[in-house]
C-alpha cells in the first residue's frame, strides 16, 4: 500500500519537511553552500523534487523542471517515508539498489546534513498528517 495518495500529498508533506528543515538554515548550511543541484525522483507516486543548494535559502521545486541536476536520485517515495522514518538505513537502500543515483555521490556529501535535518523533521509531520 502506497503511503502517500498522489503526488500532490506527497508535495505537501515534503513541503511541510523543507519548510521546517529552512527554520533552521544552520543546521543545513553546508547543502545551501554546496552549489550543487539535486533531483530527487520518486515512484508510487510518480514526483520529482529539485532541492536547489547553490545559494541560501535552499530552494525546493515540486514537479518536473528543465535543466540539468548534480545528482539524480530515484527511489520509491515509501523508501523515502521509512528512511527518514528511521525504519530503513539509507546506506543500505543505496546499497542493495533500491536507491537509484546519476552523478558523482563524493560530491553530494553535504546531502548528508540536509537529509539528516528532514529525518529530525519528518516524524513528527507523518504523525501529524497520520503517516503512521
Amino acid at each position: 500500500m502506497n503511503i502517500f495518495q498522489s503526488d500532490e500529498h506527497l508535495y505537501e508533506v515534503l513541503q511541510l519537511v523543507f519548510d521546517q528543515v529552512n527554520a533552521t538554515p544552520g543546521q543545513i548550511e553546508p547543502f545551501t553552500r554546496s552549489n550543487l543541484v539535486i533531483r530527487i525522483r520518486t515512484a508510487a507516486p510518480e514526483a520529482e523534487i529539485l532541492l536547489d543548494g547553490r545559494q541560501p535559502p535552499l530552494e525546493v521545486f515540486y514537479g518536473p523542471r528543465p535543466g540539468k541536476a548534480n545528482l539524480e536520485i530515484a527511489l520509491p517515495a515509501n523508501l523515502l517515508h521509512a528512511i527518514w522514518l528511521g525504519e530503513e538505513k539509507g546506506s543500505n537502500a543505496f546499497f542493495s539498489g533500491k536507491v537509484k543515483t546519476k552523478g558523482n555521490l563524493m560530491k553530494a556529501m553535504p546531502l548528508l546534513d540536509l537529509f539528516r535535518e528532514c529525518e529530525r523533521v519528518y516524524p513528527q509531520i507523518a504523525v501529524a498528517k497520520k503517516l503512521v
